[in-house]
């Protein structure tokens, strides 16, 4: 069995230095790889200096500059495990494992700072054809200004100023956004043979945004015709859907909220313009929707409350009442019996009288009334199920039948009577509740 034994740990001794070896290596080389990753990083960035300027490329300066700091302690860890004196296995192991974190981090830092800046390097060596592409698109934008002026008067003498507004300056100020496109086209290029390439860049950027926004102005004018269109269409729609309302409403109960709705529905409707003028049809259509909306929910409510009444003040609190009785008899026998009462009666016992505390407040609101009824009889229900945890926690800690008969106590009983109080505090309970239900 020795032997067995010696076997094994010298098998599992040669397959810990096989991973140390191997580990040895991979540090080794992580540290090479990294070092080299320093060295092509640093030409990296001194090309994109030349080519961004300093300003974009200062993530990867200050990224460098932290590689560098925190790869020195890769190398001082590494010479330690080549000094003159004796590591443990342990130590060597535990250095080699944080020259390779050391590294792998390292790496992934530089790659992803460079890649960041390949797009931006890219975008600069393909200047000159980007600002060609600046020049055509602000010349093919300009040829839609006039169509775009067009436009805008035919809709200014169909539609209300209001709803024009949000087009009214569009083609003016694409028009001023295409002449600072055009200068910015100019302005990158001369930077650029004065090899101010950061000014150069920014130029670029804000010409090519020049025009992307000047494009999205004269696409608005179109939109908005089409959106206008859709507007009158579905307006039409809700007008004969609101006049439909206004009838079926005379079939709904007589509520004050069903008659003011239907008033405030009209009032919208005698509001639209007439055929034929100049109309804000975004406006009147959420006007008409929002009234449209408030009849329907109006009826709603109304033919709920016909179908469930609201509950009386009266009634709301008398169910209150209940749940207080029950909540005085639990709070009682929990706090006369505190050594004794487990878990689950306290934590009902303590949800029943969380509950309890807002209750008050929602009684006098018709909109809560009905809320308020349904928690104080969760109320009750808590706490006669706490009550009822209670009794069973106490019968369970009181002794058993043989400690309190005739031999001892001269009593033939357990409890000393307190199933008759039980029985009594139960009786009160199940006639509040046969209250409560004559009042429902």
């Amino acid at each position: 069995m020795a032997g067995f034994w010696g076997k094994r740990k010298r098998e599992q001794e040669a397959a810990q230095a096989a991973q140390d070896a191997d580990l040895a290596r991979r540090a080794e080389q992580a540290l090479v790889a990294a070092d080299e990753r320093i060295r092509t990083a640093g030409d990296e960035l001194a090309f994109a200096e030349a080519e961004l300027g300093i300003s974009l490329t200062k993530d990867l300066k200050a990224a460098l500059e932290s590689v560098k700091t925190h790869l020195r302690e890769a190398f001082q860890l590494h010479q330690l495990n080549h000094d003159e004196i004796p590591d443990t296995d342990e130590e060597l192991r535990t250095r080699n494992a944080r020259i390779v974190q050391l590294c792998d981090w390292a790496e992934d830092l530089l790659d992803e700072k460079t890649s960041a800046l390949a797009e931006s390097v890219a975008r600069v060596r393909q200047a000159p054809q980007i600002v060609a592409q600046v020049r055509k698109d602000a010349e093919a934008l300009s040829a839609r200004i006039p169509q775009t002026r067009s436009t805008i008067e035919r809709l200014t003498s169909r539609y209300a100023e209001s709803a024009m507004h949000q087009i009214t300056a569009s083609a003016d100020e694409a028009e001023q956004l295409i002449a600072f496109a055009t200068h910015g086209a100019e302005v990158s290029e001369r930077r650029r043979a004065a090899r101010q390439n950061e000014e150069a860049n920014l130029a670029l950027e804000t010409a090519t945004e020049a025009t992307r926004r000047a494009g999205a102005l004269l696409d608005a004018v179109e939109d908005f015709e089409i959106e206008a269109l859709r507007a009158e269409s579905t307006l039409a729609e809700v007008v004969a859907d609101s006049r439909g309302d206004i009838i079926a409403a005379r079939n709904a109960p007589k509520v004050l909220a069903v008659t003011t709705a239907v008033t405030e529905l009209e009032q919208a409707l005698d509001a639209l313009s007439p055929a034929g003028t100049r109309n804000d049809p975004f406006a009147e259509l959420t006007q008409l929707r929002t009234a449209n909306t408030a009849l329907d929910d109006a009826i709603a409510k109304a033919h709920y409350r016909a179908q469930n009444p609201l509950p009386t003040v009266a009634h709301v609190q008398h169910s209150l009442d209940d749940a207080d009785r029950q909540l005085g008899v639990a709070r009682g026998l929990i706090s006369g019996h505190r050594g004794w009462i487990g878990a689950d009666a306290r934590t009902r016992f303590a949800e029943a009288e969380r509950l309890r505390i807002d209750i008050p407040e929602m009684i006098a609101p018709e909109e809560t009334r009905e809320q308020a009824m349904a928690a104080s009889r969760r109320v009750a229900q808590l706490a006669a199920e706490a009550l009822q945890l209670a009794q069973r926690d106490i019968d369970s800690a009181r002794p058993q039948q043989q400690g309190w008969g005739g031999d001892g106590w001269g009593g033939g009983r357990r409890g000393g009577g307190g199933g008759d109080i039980m029985g009594g505090i139960m009786g009160g309970l199940v006639i509040g509740s046969i209250l409560d239900g004559i009042f429902d």
